[in-house]
């Protein structure tokens, strides 16, 4: 094992090779099991590889089971004995796996024989069986666009389960797959080693943490703040940075070990937690926060080289130039060591920071060295007196504890050098814990080192002169540098040097000032140099993910490390331009504050995820707590807004635009983010919740189980019942599949995404539910019965009426009419729709639309068992047949089942040819009606004819409806019932129930002459509509008539006929009323006629509706539950 891993799947030891010579591990031709038919054909003899290689024939008519694994390890197949296939820690691409042997206990439990066919196939056995079933392995569980080693997909539950027709093993093996030839095989799949770098935890995230951290601010600025703060208050400033960034730090760790981290960063850790809108938002303004970064450090390099200058006389034009040429040139270096690689990116900051620790540690010796040339500059060495003196605040300057504070935070920023190039690490999710929290803690001690050292060994006031000793004993002068033989009190308030003055005072104090000088360069370069890095790692990472698509070419990486050099070009111009304005002052607190957005937001990943109680959030790293995150979250906000108050508005409005665009734009990505799990979890507990409280007749909401079979079948159907409930109840579309089961299940699968993606995109508040039954009825009957969860469950049926039942099969209409039957057996209401166009569009929409929009598919990768159907399709196939079936045109099956199975998108879209031929006249018409309320609905009226009271539900779906936009103009209108001498008085009753249930109408009119007699055309037509449905049993022997009505239950018989003759004529009446008063209205709302069940049969009831609703504008007949849905009382 010296060198080597193990590898699963592969034997370890040398000496498992065939007599060959060739290993026995598979050949990773293909990576999934595949069972096929396959044709007939004879096999040749002799040319075997060759054909296989082409694709050739296979043996008759048997099934094929072909199990090829492509793990990256072993021998490679194409060289016996080389070694080039073995490495399985270093994979390309910039994704990082730990060595799979350790991810695996070695490759005990499971190897591949390999078995010697003609063909270049290996066969797996699993524990020694012929088997399918596949033993747990880390390659099943890949993500299919990781490059970390091929994904390898387990047997389907189908591949297992389903029947097969013929048995697949007949002669004890299973016959090979054509596979690519063995060595092209390895070629393909072996991931190239060469030249790809990854770091461990100490180069890659220990180093570049302490550098980021260890800045200008330890060698220039630590004193002053010592001066300013005191010794406490500076350890204080100190330790409130180190919680913010440790709390950090901890929350990183817990992200960074919750699953392999990508390239990306904080990007990255922030995304794939709280998704793409706060990644994308995030993502954007951190790459441009280290991309001026780059510009902030180069400057502050610049600056210190621009003193040495000036302090020799050598200045090149002035001050300011000098500071943009040397910032320009130090970039372009910078620039050519970031392109080189990050090898040589990695080397540079191992010498910067040993340059840094002999600064830090020329320092610390210089403290214990006091000369007395320094001693006129206010060093003394470590003195007690200067101690006690220092260790509290004396602010001068209008400077307060947070203004000091404000100026040290950034100095406590880089924590997450390391985590920014998490794509170049060999094991994220052990080097960035260790890592960043290890830098923490050594770059604290050190900063409170520093500022405890140098407040002890010098004095916040001193001339530089050396006539300052004191010869005799001053009794008014108490500060320290008296008791120490110096008086500094002559510049007390504008000294050159000490503390309060001097920002060299770590030279002054050092043993060899040089050095510090070196320090000062190696903290600004190696942090401008980290930042130069993070900011394209993390650029090409957000642009990958395609969340802004207008950065689309920055994606692109070159070399084998996968360099974004467009993303170094793009930084580079960025921090150039800054450079060249060369006024940091204002750009450096927004800086921070993005800095500090990242942080918080990071924070409140681990917060919400913890929150959201994902099962797929387990950090490996446990030493976290959801609320110190949030508490961490809350004080990074708190420190944006001590630093500078406007910068961090500014940051929260640019993140908060971000995070509005991302969402507007809805980008195509699902990363299983905590926000998805946190709203599962709320709409769980409110369900549960909901379950706990009782219906209330206030509460009451029309929720609606609409039979549409594929919803973009019946559009109109669908916009119709989405204005009444849209924000309101429930909307679920029930299809109901018939037809073989297991051509159906697949179908169900498959439909189900497909469908609600249709909804979404159309922006209908609905879900699909789709049953496979028998027959409608029993569909009908699973979808009322199980349909819903909890309270949100359906209580109302809602159907299209069955425009062509007289053309077709009457059991259908039994069925179709058996369906309100079993609604009111359930206590639901039933609400019929009918457009005299009709509602069914499947026929008209086109086969290129069906086939273009396939690419979505969801299922497409995951159909393994392909069995041909295509033989039995033309005789049983799975209609999606719906159940509201308004038009059944005699279309060719295949249309439907195309319909059924292939497309994803939705096929109606709005400007898009429906069909390339022209259509006819009616389905012009048909489609025309299908879209009539999308549209906004003019000053127009909805008639509610009031007949019988259901509840209350007839009245409330018309208010329901007025209440939405497109409806908004359209004036209600009461028609009821009533006797002909008492008009008034049932009008005047009529508007007090509405203005009492606070339902606003136009007009109420009482209709007195319902009971007429209807005109005897109209008798006649109706009359010669139910003829073909009558049973005429007066005119035949009671046996035979016994008889055709038990087969037929359907017809009607002389004696309902001549029983029921009354509602009949009312039925043919009521229509004849419509047309005279509501010809014009946008929409007829009307009670629903009842039928008794056993006793009127479907053809007259059926009759019965059509006779009612015939030749009028859109009607939906209601019938509610009579239970009250509407009430007076608050």
């Amino acid at each position: 094992m010296e060198g080597k891993q193990a590898v699963p799947g592969s034997a370890s030891d040398e000496g498992a090779k065939d007599a060959l010579g060739r290993p026995l591990g598979p050949t990773p031709s293909q990576s999934r099991f595949q069972v096929d038919l396959v044709a007939e054909g004879p096999r040749k003899a002799g040319g075997d590889v060759g054909a296989a290689g082409k694709g050739g024939e296979e043996a008759k008519g048997r099934f094929r089971v072909n199990f090829v694994d492509p793990s990256a390890g072993g021998e490679s197949p194409g060289e016996p004995g080389s070694e080039s296939g073995n490495v399985s820690g270093v994979q390309n691409g910039g994704d990082t796996v730990m060595s799979e042997g350790s991810l695996h206990s070695g490759s005990g439990g499971h190897h591949h024989y390999y078995y010697d066919t003609h063909t270049n196939t290996y066969y797996l056995r699993t524990f020694g069986h012929n088997t399918m079933d596949a033993v747990p392995r880390i390659d099943h569980y890949r993500h299919t666009a990781a490059d970390l080693g091929e994904k390898l997909l387990r047997p389907s539950l189908a591949e297992l389960h389903d029947e097969l027709d013929k048995e697949p093993f007949e002669d004890g093996y299973a016959n090979g797959e054509e596979g690519t030839p063995a060595g092209e095989a390895a070629v393909t799949y072996t991931p190239d080693s060469k030249g790809v770098v990854k770091f461990g935890w100490i180069k890659g995230v220990l180093v570049r943490c302490m550098l980021n951290i260890w800045g200008v601010m330890l060698f220039i600025r630590l004193s002053w703040i010592v001066g300013q703060a005191g010794i406490g208050l500076s350890v204080l400033v100190i330790g409130m940075a180190t919680v913010v960034t440790t709390i950090t730090g901890l929350s990183t760790s817990a992200i960074a070990t919750n699953g392999f981290v990508r390239g990306g960063g904080a990007y990255y850790l922030i995304s794939r937690s709280l998704g793409p809108e706060f990644g994308g938002a995030i993502g954007l303004i951190f790459a441009f926060a280290n991309a001026v970064a780059v510009a902030m450090y180069v400057v502050g390099f610049a600056e210190t080289v621009v003193e040495l200058l000036k302090e020799n006389g050598t200045l090149m034009i002035d001050e300011m130039n000098d500071i943009r040429i040397i910032g320009a040139i130090t970039v372009v270096i910078l620039l050519g060591i970031s392109i080189a690689g990050m090898e040589w990116e990695a080397k540079a900051q191992i010498v910067l920071l040993v340059i840094l620790i002999l600064a830090i540690g020329d320092f610390v010796i210089g403290t214990f060295i006091p000369l007395d040339s320094k001693k006129p500059k206010g060093f003394f060495g470590y003195k007690a007196e200067i101690f006690m003196e220092n260790f509290g605040p004396d602010f001068r300057d209008d400077e307060t504890f947070f203004s000091v504070f404000a100026i040290f935070f950034p100095a406590a920023t880089g924590i997450l050098a390391g985590a920014n190039i998490s794509g170049d690490l060999a094991d994220p999710q052990s080097a960035i814990p260790k890592g960043t929290l290890l830098a923490i803690l050594i770059t604290t001690l050190v900063y409170v080192g520093i500022a405890v050292s140098v407040g002890s060994c010098v004095v916040r006031d001193a001339t530089g002169n050396f006539n300052d000793t004191i010869v005799t004993e001053l009794t008014n002068c108490t500060a320290a540098a008296c008791k120490l033989n110096y008086d500094f009190s002559s510049c007390q308030t504008k000294c050159p040097y000490g503390l309060m003055n001097n920002f060299q005072v770590m030279s002054m104090v050092s043993g060899f000032a040089p050095l510090i000088s070196a320090g000062i360069f190696s903290a600004t370069l190696s942090s401008a140099l980290a930042s130069l890095v993070s900011a394209p790692k993390i650029f090409q990472a957000l642009c990958k993910d395609s969340i802004y698509p207008g950065f689309q070419m920055f994606a692109k990486g070159y070399g084998k490390n996968n360099e974004p050099l467009r993303g170094y070009i793009l930084t580079f111009l960025i921090a150039l331009g800054f450079i060249l304005i060369a006024e940091l002052n204002v750009i450096a607190p927004i800086i921070s504050n993005f800095f500090l957005a990242s942080y918080a937001l990071i924070n409140f990943s681990v917060f919400h995820a913890s929150l959201a109680k994902s099962p797929g959030w387990r950090p490996a790293f446990k030493y976290y707590n959801m609320w110190i995150s949030l508490v961490g979250a809350i004080l990074c906000c708190i420190v944006m807004f001590v630093i500078n108050w406007w910068a961090a508005l500014l940051t929260y409005v640019i993140v908060l635009g971000l995070y509005i665009y991302v969402t507007y734009k809805k980008p195509d990505v699902n990363w299983g983010s905590s926000t998805q799990a946190l709203t599962y979890l709320n709409a769980l507990q409110h369900s549960i919740r909901l379950s706990g409280v009782e219906d209330h007749v206030k509460n009451f909401r029309p929720q609606c189980l609409i039979m549409t079979g594929a919803p973009n079948a019946r559009p109109a159907l669908l916009h119709l019942v989405h204005a009444f409930t849209k924000n309101v109840g429930l909307m679920i579309c029930g299809h109901v599949h018939m037809g073989p089961r297991r051509q159906a299940m697949k179908e169900l699968t498959t439909d189900l995404a497909r469908y609600q993606r249709w909804l979404i995109k159309n922006k209908m508040k609905a879900f699909y539910a789709p049953v496979h039954a028998e027959d409608l009825r029993d569909g009908g009957q699973y979808l009322m019965q199980a349909a819903g969860l909890g309270r949100m469950r359906p209580n109302t049926l809602v159907v299209g009426f069955k425009k062509n039942w007289r053309q077709g099969d009457m059991r259908e209409v039994e069925t179709y009419i058996n369906l309100f039957h079993d609604a009111f057996d359930v206590q639901y209401g039933v609400v019929v729709i009918r457009l005299q166009e009709g509602l069914d569009i499947s026929h008209l929409q086109g086969q290129e639309e069906l086939l273009s929009s396939q690419e979505k598919s969801p299922c497409t990768k995951d159909v393994i068992v392909k069995v041909d159907y295509s033989k039995k399709s033309e005789t049983d196939t799975s209609i999606a047949f719906a159940p509201s079936s308004s038009e059944r045109t005699p279309t060719p099956r295949k249309e439907e089942d195309e319909d059924g199975k292939t497309s994803t998108q939705p096929l109606l879209k709005k400007d898009s040819k429906i069909s390339s031929s022209p259509l006819n006249v009616t389905d012009q018409r048909l489609l025309d009606a299908s879209s009539q309320f999308q549209k906004k609905q003019g000053k127009s009226n909805i008639d509610v004819w009031w007949l019988f009271d259901d509840g209350g539900l007839t009245l409330l779906i018309p208010y329901l409806i007025t209440t939405k936009k497109k409806w908004k103009d359209c004036k209600i209108r009461v028609f009821i019932g009533g006797k002909i001498n008492r008009i008034d008085h049932d009008r005047r009753a009529m508007a007090t129930l509405l203005s009492k249930f606070r339902i606003d109408f136009s007009d109420i009119m009482v209709l007195g002459d319902i009971n007429t007699k209807p005109k005897k055309e109209n008798i006649a037509a109706f009359e010669e509509m139910i003829e073909p449905f009558r049973l005429h049993e007066d005119d035949k022997e009671q046996e035979v008539a016994d008889k055709m009505k038990e087969d037929e239950p359907w017809r009607i018989t002389d004696n309902e006929l001549e029983l029921y003759k009354t509602k009949t004529y009312r039925q043919i009446r009521l229509n004849e009323l419509l047309k005279e008063h509501s010809s014009t209205a946008n929409i007829i709302v009307m009670s629903l006629p009842v039928a008794r069940k056993g006793a009127v049969s479907s053809a007259l009831y059926m009759a019965w509706l059509e006779a009612l609703s015939k030749d009028l504008p859109p009607i939906l007949l209601v019938r509610g539950n009579h239970q009250s849905v509407l009430t007076f009382y608050s």
